[in-house]
């Protein structure tokens, strides 16, 4: 599964080159976004740019920006996305849409994938959902479009919350709704049932968008979310940088997180009390996600001592732990079945995090398929299992739950 990660992040390395604690941590908000805003296409066109292998399994494609909301400061975001349409004729009740939440990809304007012919990197993923006759909505998660596309207005936050399991929800979830307006506009037929299919930082942002569909997702019905490799909970890292084990993955990660946590909490957050040599002095190398920046971040990377991440103070740990666990899931009740798919070799969130993770939702009443991969498994990660179990949820055959009899 090491080998899985790695794979996935070195396609998203290689598509950029290739293309130009504090609050509460309930998840319930404390007052809805009004109904004719989420989901509100702000500007939309067409796309004719697609890698020719995506292409060919697409009917239409649009690029979007749309109404969503953060799961910081419940304030309103734009968020772009592209909805991609398979080639064929919906079936019965309308296209059923698959909101697909990306690996990650950066944390700068820009980094997303909705402007990148293959998705940076995510174009056989998505390929094989448009084969199995879905319409796929990959959303870029709050901060990652272009400004000229996300701050048309000045009191908009514009950053990247990276790892901000409720933002990253709520992003997915307003990105269904979005698609809806989108096929509505072309006279062609939508379901209101959905699904939700994420890798890495996006299974985090699928699972997170079923503890949140019944609030949020209103008017529409969540079959079940695939969550993949999920960063779920990562309280880890805080003591994992006070005793200096973090791996370059995980270091790398943290500083995207703290650069996060400073944008969002700009005022309460002392980045200083987490960063010490190279990384301060090379902060902004560091969150780079542009072709020339990849390589100097690669080689600066490497150079990372454990005194550069760790926690100034025990203070200074213990917000960071709070912080972590804010984010971390599960926060709630899951709405609909999932199925979870995670290795021994993940090399952000090693397997005993994930277990820790599994158990507490099954213990909330989750039901849950689970997939723990070897250390073995081979490179390419086959999407045979999670289609079939996808497909079984459109079927509405009833989701196989390993929690029975799992100890928390």
């Amino acid at each position: 599964m090491r080998r899985i990660l790695m794979a996935l992040t070195m396609l998203v390395v290689a598509a950029l080159i290739g293309t130009a604690c504090g609050g509460s941590t309930s998840r319930t908000p404390t007052s809805p976004a009004p109904l004719e805003e989420s989901g509100a296409i702000l500007n939309s066109e067409g796309v004719r740019d697609l890698d020719p292998s995506l292409q060919s399994t697409v009917e239409w494609a649009q690029r979007f920006t749309y109404h969503s909301r953060s799961g910081v400061n419940d304030s309103g975001t734009h968020v772009t996305a592209i909805l991609l349409v398979p080639k064929g004729s919906p079936p019965d009740g309308g296209w059923r849409i698959v909101a697909f939440g990306h690996p990650a990809t950066g944390i700068l304007p820009g980094c997303g994938p909705s402007t990148s012919p293959t998705l940076l990197g995510s174009a056989d993923t998505v390929k094989q959902l448009l084969q199995a006759g879905f319409a796929v909505v990959v959303s870029d998660y709050q901060g990652l479009g272009s400004l000229d596309k996300t701050h048309d207005q000045p009191d908009l936050d514009t950053y990247h919350p990276y790892l901000d399991s409720m933002t990253a929800g709520y992003n997915l979830i307003n990105a269904v709704r979005a698609a809806r307006k989108l096929f509505d506009k072309a006279n062609t037929p939508s379901s209101t049932s959905w699904l939700a299919f994420g890798m890495g930082q996006g299974g985090q942002a699928a699972w997170a968008a079923d503890e949140l569909a019944g609030n949020e997702g209103w008017n529409l019905t969540l079959l079940g979310a695939v969550a993949i490799s999920p960063v779920a909970d990562i309280t880890g890292l805080a003591d994992a940088a006070a005793a200096g084990t973090l791996n370059t993955q995980q270091e790398l990660d943290l500083i995207a997180f703290l650069a996060g946590l400073k944008s969002s909490y700009p005022r309460d957050f002392n980045l200083d009390d987490y960063r010490s040599g190279i990384v301060a002095q090379k902060w902004d190398a560091l969150l780079a996600c542009d072709p020339a920046g990849l390589e100097a971040r690669s080689a600066i990377a490497a150079q990372i001592t454990p005194d550069d991440l760790r926690p100034k103070s025990p203070a200074a740990l213990e917000t960071l732990r709070g912080f972590l666990k804010k984010v971390s899931l599960p926060q709630g009740p899951t709405q609909a079945p999932m199925l979870v798919i995670y290795g021994d070799q993940d090399p952000l969130v090693p397997a005993a995090w994930t277990d820790l993770a599994v158990n507490n939702a099954c213990a909330a009443g989750a039901v849950i398929t689970i997939r723990r991969l070897p250390a073995d498994a081979p490179d390419k990660f086959d999407m045979t299992e999670a289609l079939d179990w996808m497909n079984q949820r459109v079927n509405s055959v009833p989701a196989p739950n390993d929690c029975e009899g799992r100890n928390p």
